[in-house]
């Protein structure tokens, strides 16, 4: 395996490097967590598209695949329709606000008062999603080196933690476009076909493989309305992904690009469905679903290719391992730690945020890391952290976005409502149990329409000023004016 031990170094050498360059470029809070706002289609498409497929999405998404057949392709596709309705209903929207969380959209839409606890339910959820990726690269490493689990998950995860914390949204952007091209072909150009061909074609996978692996609904339509309910509306609140938009240099600009990178969502779906029930064929019993990628990449694969695929699989885990560690940082530092302290400025004024969001993306790194390593299951670990997230935050955001009738008190007690029962149905219920976030959803909703009609509405002035700054009109918001890169 020398010529793949080679292509692997190659590439983990070139994410660190391109984490120093972030580094001289990010001089400025805007720079380093929303790379100045300024990205043009190309990079916005990619890299969005790179977020949102991670590990759950590749080695989960082969793993559905080899155990359901097509219709494992759900969870995916699910991701990727909620990325298309983001971009094409809310986008261009949420570039207009110019801020860095989505507690900051609360606080302009409430007037200020539903910062805190949201930013808490926001953080469990990004570190949680940052967790998922990171015990991803167990899989990928034991491939690669035969090392235990825990050295793995420290050794993938210090390099992602090393070139976030360099260069921040910069560097992150580079290097998952780099980690885009090389999923893209990887998986899609070189895994895929590879994988049927080895298998004996459609035809022989439909010989071998029951009827029901080739039913596009096989994995059960409760199933599938429960991935809509976390993936598809989780896509459109996640601060991870809404860190993205931040970056898009213009409406236009978040509204296509996005909608881009959907379309490529499904694709990926579909491939990793396929590649997942091919493995079934070749290698029928399995221990875990989990291990079907790595088994084949393994296995079937010639030298050099099989560098290349496994490195297209740290690509996904890093891409997303990365925005979310990034996006968790920001809002410990913005959302908590800025708001408890009272947000006192230095002299130094934005070169000292840089450091301080610096600072926090070592320390949840570290925490993400420690975190992973305790934990084992990716599935359960990214249930949780979709659960929280759908169930604590989708009412009170698309309901300020949407029902000018929502109020602060009723945002902060659909937040306590829909986060409480969430982790209460998740301890009695089980974390993979369909009840928590179908019940902590309605807690939220039934919160936030009983407390908002029955309090005082939002002060006037607040609400004019939410509708100027989504209407991109508020004057204290001056655009950059370097060029935007494509």
């Amino acid at each position: 395996m020398a010529v793949d031990y080679i292509v692997i170094v190659a590439y983990l050498a070139g994410m660190l490097a391109m984490g120093w360059w972030g580094m001289r470029r990010a001089r400025s809070k805007s720079e380093f967590l929303v790379a100045g706002r300024r990205l043009g289609p190309a990079l916005y498409s990619g890299t969005m598209a790179a977020i949102v497929l991670g590990g759950a999405s590749t080695i989960g998404g082969v793993g559905l695949g080899y155990q359901y057949g097509l219709s494992g392709a759900w969870m995916v596709f699910t991701i990727g329709l909620g990325l298309l309705a983001l971009s094409v209903f809310f986008s261009a929207r949420i570039a207009r606000l110019k801020v860095y969380t989505v507690s900051e959209m609360l606080d302009l839409r409430y007037g200020g008062r539903a910062g805190v606890i949201s930013g808490v339910v926001m953080w469990a959820y990004t570190l949680m999603l940052a967790v998922t990726s990171t015990i991803a690269y167990a899989t990928i490493f034991d491939v690669l080196f035969d090392v235990n689990r825990t050295l793995a998950i420290v050794l993938g995860g210090s390099i992602v933690v090393a070139y976030s914390t360099l260069g921040g949204m910069w560097s992150i952007t580079l290097t998952d476009m780099v980690q885009f091209v090389v999923k893209t072909i990887g998986v899609l150009l070189l895994l895929l076909p590879i994988a049927v061909v080895r298998a004996g074609g459609f035809g022989e996978m439909r010989a071998k493989l029951p009827t029901e692996y080739f039913d596009p609904l096989g994995i059960g339509g409760e199933t599938i309305f429960t991935y809509v309910l976390i993936y598809t509306f989780g896509m459109l609140i996640g601060q991870d992904i809404w860190q993205r938009v931040f970056t898009a240099r213009s409406d236009r600009t978040a509204r296509w690009g996005g909608t881009v990178a959907g379309a490529y969502c499904l694709v990926y779906a579909l491939a990793g469905a396929v590649i997942g029930t091919a493995a079934k064929v070749l290698y029928p019993n399995l221990a875990a679903a989990d291990d079907a990628f790595a088994t084949i990449v393994k296995h079937e694969l010639p030298v050099g290719v099989r560098g290349l695929v496994l490195a297209a699989a740290l690509a996904a885990v890093m891409s997303t391992s990365s925005g979310a560690l990034i996006a968790c940082a920001t809002v410990a530092n913005n959302d908590i730690w800025s708001r408890l302290r009272g947000a006192a400025r230095t002299p130094d004024g934005e070169h000292d945020e840089v450091k301080g969001n610096r600072a926090f993306i070592l320390l949840m790194g570290v925490a993400v890391i420690c975190t992973a390593i305790a934990l084992n299951n990716v599935v359960e670990a990214l249930t949780v952290a979709y659960n929280l997230l759908v169930g604590g935050l989708l009412v009170p955001i698309l309901g300020g976005l949407l029902w000018r009738r929502g109020t602060d008190r009723g945002a902060l007690a659909s937040v306590a409502a829909g986060g409480l029962t969430v982790v209460v149905l998740m301890i009695t219920h089980g974390i993979l149990a369909n009840e928590p976030v179908y019940y902590g959803l309605l807690a939220s909703l039934a919160a936030y329409a009983v407390v908002s009609l029955a309090t005082r509405p939002t002060d006037a002035a607040v609400l004019a000023a939410w509708r100027e700054r989504l209407a991109g009109r508020d004057p204290e918001l001056v655009s950059d004016p370097v060029p935007a890169p494509q």
